[in-house]
């Protein structure tokens, strides 16, 4: 059997190879691949292994992204730290998904489940399990306004962003309103087809963009349709060619 590992962190990779290894030293362990655009790249230009073991949450963004960038057919088992909502989904699937930390009869039992398949690509649909997977995408968000609350629609926020640690939302109407999630949650909850994070400290609406600058270093700078704050928005230099590349799709 033939596998790939994906999966950026070093030690858990290796505690999972020992396991393999350990219920079946023939089981041979093709490559650790770290990253989305390392997983990508061989997808497209190496042999295919019979089954792939994935976390969700790599170093350069979620696993999701493998699957919109290439024609994946291969049976997966995911190891993460992710629980709940995501292992329930799973479990009605004819591959497995196991948590941090790894076991080995549950590893075994997952092994067992891929050899039992009458054929390996028999599997059920990977795009709905997928789908399963990834965490539904909010449509509205409730707010606290004093006594108050209020439901805003996705589509009616320009941005999110922090100031002075805190995170607040930024509407089409101009308003601004506290938010008690990170952006790193956010970028979760949110459709990344329509919303991209820009920097460390905001994220922005694709509707809500007026205008795309050249700026210094190779940025690039951006203007919103209704954000009057003294402070420029700047794109990181990093995500600049991720930037383009959601702008054009």
């Amino acid at each position: 059997m033939k596998i790939l590992i994906i999966e950026d962190e070093q030690l858990s990779a290796r505690k999972l190879i020992r396991l393999l290894h350990e219920i079946n030293p023939a089981i041979e362990v093709l490559e650790v691949l770290a990253s989305v655009e390392a997983a990508v790249n061989w997808m497209t230009s190496e042999i295919n292994p019979d089954l792939l073991f994935m976390d969700i949450q790599l170093e350069d963004g979620l696993c999701f992204e493998i699957f919109e960038k290439t024609n994946i057919n291969i049976p997966v088992i995911f190891t993460t730290a992710y629980d709940e909502y995501t292992l329930k989904a799973f479990k009605v699937n004819s591959i497995d998904y196991l948590l941090k930390p790894l076991k080995i009869a549950e590893l075994k039992d997952a092994l067992k489940k891929f050899r039992t398949l009458k054929n390996p690509m028999d599997f059920r649909d990977l795009n709905q399990v997928l789908e399963k997977l990834q965490p539904k995408q909010k449509e509205r968000f409730l707010i606290k306004m004093g006594e108050r609350y209020k439901s805003v629609v996705i589509s009616e926020i320009e941005c999110f962003y922090i100031k002075e640690r805190s995170g607040f939302m930024h509407l089409s109407n101009g308003k601004d309103y506290a938010i008690d999630f990170s952006l790193d949650k956010i970028e979760e909850m949110v459709d990344s087809k329509m919303f991209f994070r820009i920097n460390r400290n905001m994220i922005i609406n694709f509707n809500s963009i007026n205008e795309i600058l050249a700026y210094s270093s190779s940025r690039l700078k951006i203007t919103l349709k209704t954000w009057s704050e003294p402070e420029e928005i700047l794109l990181s230099r990093e995500r600049v060619n991720d930037f383009k590349n959601w702008m054009d799709r």
